[in-house]
This record gives structure tokens, C-alpha cells and sequence, in this order.
């Protein structure tokens, strides 16, 4: 069991993390938000899913937060930050969090057909991996589930 002080710094930066997908979903993006934090506990940068806005293919949350990051800490190396996202990274965003070397991995629900950390395949701990990550999964999972169920639920509606 986490201890209560780091369970209540899990659940604030998953509540940003939840309302910046929020803001994507109400942009027409899946729900997707992504934090930074450094080992102090300061907001370093963020990120929202922005593939239908800028047409880019590798506009997911994880990447841009992680972007963000590299450039305002001027550094790829990330090793000392922790990662909030609301769902379970995909390969790509997997290839990316083990190679900008960050320290920790914290996620919402699990991505049933494309989470690449412990879901359908395990990037970090594959023996081709150069890094290794400690990852905690299902922090305000039932948030970050509704949260997509809903927009997708609206999604199907609209059509």
C-alpha cells in the first residue's frame, strides 16, 4: 500500500493529467493527458493528445509532455521526473518514455488493445530494452476509465 503522502501526490497530478484530457476530448481528441514532474515535485511540463488538431501522427500525450521536458530541462535524459499519463502508453509512447530514460511511469487504467508497458506487450522490461522503469498502474483508474467510456459512448452517439 502506497503511503499516504505519496498516494495523495499520485492522485493530484493524475487529476491534472485527467483534465488535460478533458480539454482534448472537448477538442475532438481522445482523452489523453500527460504530466511531468521533476524529483521535487514541480510541474515540469505537460501534454494532451493533439493528433486530429495537428495532424501528426506522434502528437500523443506522452510525446509531447515529454518534449516538453526535454527541452525546458535541456536535457533527453529525464531519469530524475516521473510521468503521470491517464492510460497506458501504446508502443510508440513506450519507445519514447525508455529512451528519454525517465525515472518513473505512473498510469490511470490499462489500454486493453494497445498498452505496450504491461497490457498487451511489455516494452520497459524486454530484454532489448536499455532502461530500466518502475511503473505503477491504476491510479484514479475508475476516473480515468469513465472518462473515456464517456467520450467514446458521445463518440458512437454522434454518428
Amino acid at each position: 500500500m502506497l503511503e499516504s503522502s505519496e498516494y495523495l501526490k499520485h492522485r493530484k497530478w493524475m487529476n491534472h493529467a485527467l483534465e488535460l484530457a478533458r480539454v482534448a476530448g472537448s477538442a475532438g481528441e481522445v482523452p489523453v493527458g500527460a504530466v511531468i514532474v521533476d524529483i521535487d515535485n514541480h510541474l515540469v511540463a505537460v501534454g494532451e493528445n493533439r493528433k486530429e488538431r495537428d495532424q501528426d501522427p506522434t502528437a500523443h500525450a506522452e510525446i509531447i509532455a515529454i518534449r516538453a521536458a526535454s527541452k525546458i530541462l535541456q536535457s533527453w535524459r529525464l531519469h530524475q521526473c516521473t510521468l503521470y499519463v491517464t492510460l497506458e502508453p501504446c508502443p510508440m509512447c513506450a519507445g519514447a518514455i525508455v529512451q528519454s530514460r525517465l525515472g518513473k511511469l505512473i498510469y490511470g487504467i490499462d489500454d486493453t488493445k494497445t498498452g505496450a508497458i504491461r497490457t498487451v506487450i511489455n516494452i520497459p522490461d524486454h530484454p532489448a530494452s536499455n532502461h530500466r522503469l518502475k511503473v505503477l498502474g491504476g491510479v484514479l483508474e475508475s476516473d480515468c476509465r469513465e472518462q473515456l467510456q464517456s467520450w467514446f459512448a458521445t463518440q458512437r452517439q454522434q454518428k
